[in-house]
């Protein structure tokens, strides 16, 4: 067997595969014998068929699958064990002239290849990296948020912003008095924060328990059928013939108080004995916010550096008509057109992939499995965080990114996700960073629409 490659030019290439008839004679003997032994002709036991028949019934079509099997072999091994940039796979050339009855066959394969090009990927290329300023205000609202998460609802006197209503609630007539065969709900529950009219929450501002307040039910959730059915307990059909004024009589207020600033609650956030005070809970909580703002930020950072890379990059050419034969191969219900089209789309991250690859190689980023639970431990702690959980035990965080890993799709996905986080930090540490510390509005406006910014 001869295997021969030529280079066209940068991106383009031509395998050529000869097969002589000692290559594979000898592969499709064995497989006819093989044949013979296990399957029963009519009138003929298994082994005790003449070798011409079953030459005459399969041969032509074990000749096929053997050569075929051999020119992929040879294909692949080529590329393999001389380290061939291909990209997609090798289209072969149509061979209008094939016959099978032929002793030496020739195969030829146009291949694209990657090109060549420098990635940039070092100090001399500078790209912004945003760190977002921690406010007092943002300390504030995160320890307002977990002290509330944190705190306990109890009996109140007065209807706060927060605060759940519980009373009578009794359908009134036009003239402001109890419906005769109207609806009453002798244990309703109202939370005023949540009505869609701020006219009706304010209604119930700073009221007491025992007052009456004269409110409208239909207003308060613009008449939604499932809001209206749980307030007034009544059937989502029914729900159209009361859009008139309802009373409530008070006779409960609850209102949520804020876990208090003691070490209880010090330990619940941030785990046994690590804030004692005050002033460290605000430090705790200054790098918490920073934390979580970090990953913003090397988000931001992805962006820019892609942009950084392919800017310094500048255009750089693909084996295109290959490519868009390539897709045709892969869906044989596109025309040439569609499959143009298809490709322009796929075409921009096609070149980041090639680019995204090169950069690896050049880095020599790889993945290692302790890398892929680090990411999953990640996530988990994410999920613990969103309840609140900021120091959740290890153990509880081992299970559940053990958990996580165990489905296959998400696997799959942190296997990517990893990639790209080492892949992202080999390029921060490779290049030289312009540091920028801004606010948040600075930060947000980064992502604004071009004539917006």
């Amino acid at each position: 067997m001869d295997v021969k490659f030529d280079r066209l030019n940068d991106v383009n290439g031509r395998i050529t595969v000869t097969l002589e008839e000692a290559d594979y004679a000898d592969k499709v003997k064995k497989q006819l014998k093989n044949i013979a032994k296990s399957h029963a002709e009519p009138g003929f036991r298994p082994g005790h068929t003449p070798a011409g028949l079953i030459q005459k019934k399969y041969g032509t079509a074990v000749k096929y699958d053997v050569i075929n099997k051999a020119v992929s072999d040879a294909l692949y091994d080529y590329v393999k064990e001389n380290k061939l940039p291909v990209l997609g796979n090798p289209v072969p050339e149509r061979n209008e002239n094939f016959d099978i009855k032929d002793s030496t066959f020739t195969f030829v394969f146009n291949v694209g290849l990657a090109p060549e090009f420098d990635t940039h990927v070092d100090k001399n290329l500078t790209v912004p990296y945003y760190t977002i300023e921690v406010t007092d205000e943002m300390i504030d609202n995160q320890s307002n948020g977990m002290r509330r998460r944190m705190g306990e609802q109890v009996k109140g006197d007065t209807v706060e912003p927060d605060a759940l209503v519980k009373g009578a609630i009794v359908e009134l007539d036009a003239e402001g008095k109890p419906l005769e065969g109207g609806v009453a709900q002798e244990n309703g529950i109202l939370a005023p924060k949540y009505f869609k009219s701020e006219e009706q929450t304010k209604l119930f501002e700073g009221k007491h328990v025992g007052d009456t307040v004269v409110f409208n039910p239909w207003n308060t959730c613009e008449g939604n059928p499932t809001e209206l059915s749980s307030m007034l307990n009544i059937d989502k059909d029914d729900v159209e013939a009361h859009k008139g004024d309802f009373s409530m009589e008070i006779k409960e207020i609850i209102v949520l108080r804020p876990a208090e600033l003691n070490q209880e609650y010090f330990d619940q956030v941030f785990g046994k004995d690590k804030v004692h005070n005050e002033e460290e809970y605000r430090a705790a909580l200054k790098d918490m916010i920073a934390n979580q703002l970090r990953a913003d930020s090397n988000y931001r950072f992805t962006i820019d550096a892609k942009d950084a890379i392919l800017k310094a990059i500048g255009e750089i050419d693909l084996p295109d008509d290959i490519l868009k034969d390539y897709l045709k191969m892969q869906n044989e219900k596109l025309t040439e057109e569609t499959a143009a089209e298809e490709y322009e789309k796929a075409k921009p991250d096609l070149v980041w992939q090639i680019i995204r690859d090169r950069i690896a190689e050049k880095l020599q980023i790889k993945i290692e499995e302790e890398d892929i639970k680090n990411v999953a431990k990640l996530m988990a702690r994410n999920q613990f965080a969103q309840y609140g959980m900021t120091s959740a035990p290890e153990d509880a965080i081992d299970r559940l990114a053990s958990d996580i890993l165990k489905d296959k799709k998400a696997h799959e996905r942190i296997i990517d996700q990893t990639f790209d986080m080492k892949l992202y930090e080999g390029i921060n540490n490779a290049v030289t960073l312009d540091n920028k510390t801004v606010s948040v509005e600075q930060f947000n406006a980064l992502f604004a629409p071009a004539e917006e910014a």
